[in-house]
């Protein structure tokens, strides 16, 4: 069962940018589709983006589309998000999730995830 660890949360002014990394624990990680998720206090998780097994192809929610990138590096099991021009309703905990099955926004989809990584974005 693959693990998931996310990092390179923190604290960030508006208009800057953070690059998150999740890693997996195992050499099947380029068997997985990875998403994006986040979750702000007293909403529910949602959908960020995600990218399909190759890296080929990649899916974003319309909040971040412009200005986030998901890309992956099956040789270090890792994948990314590349935020830019950061706002404060971007201040979430933000957590990555595998899927056998495909790259879609559901989260039910998604049967591994990671722990999350703060992002707290200053206005």
């Amino acid at each position: 069962q693959v693990q998931l660890v996310e990092s390179g949360g923190g604290l960030v002014q508006a208009g800057g940018s953070l690059r998150l990394s999740c890693a997996a624990s195992e050499r099947t990680f380029r068997t997985y589709a990875m998403g994006w998720f986040r979750q702000a206090p007293g909403k529910e998780r949602e959908f960020v983006g995600a990218i399909i097994r190759s890296g080929l192809s990649t899916n974003y929610a319309d909040s971040v589309k412009g200005r986030c990138t998901i890309s992956r590096d099956n040789a270090k099991n890792t994948v990314y998000l590349q935020m830019n021009s950061l706002k404060p309703e971007d201040t979430a905990r933000y957590y990555c999730a595998g899927s056998r099955t495909s790259y879609s926004s559901h989260q039910a989809e998604y049967g591994y995830w990671g722990q999350g990584t703060q992002v707290t974005v200053s206005s």
